[in-house]
């Protein structure tokens, strides 16, 4: 289950940092500024899913293994 964890944490955590900096990179160019701080929403979002990430790597990496 660490795993199913780990990979789809990582993989969204990832997506929605691309979305905040093309986000940001829009509105450096004028357009989508209507819409708000959306970007720093998806920013954090990525934050917390990649620290998800690491935090069940660490977790499966501590367990006792089967031999």
């Amino acid at each position: 289950m660490e795993r199913h964890i780990l990979t789809w944490s990582y993989w969204l955590g990832l997506a929605t940092l691309v979305i905040a900096v093309l986000w940001r990179a829009a509105n450096a160019f004028g357009a989508l500024q209507s819409l708000g701080n959306f970007p720093l929403t998806f920013y954090k979002g990525s934050l917390l899913l990649l620290v998800a990430a690491i935090a069940s790597a660490g977790y499966a990496g501590f367990k006792p293994q089967k031999p």
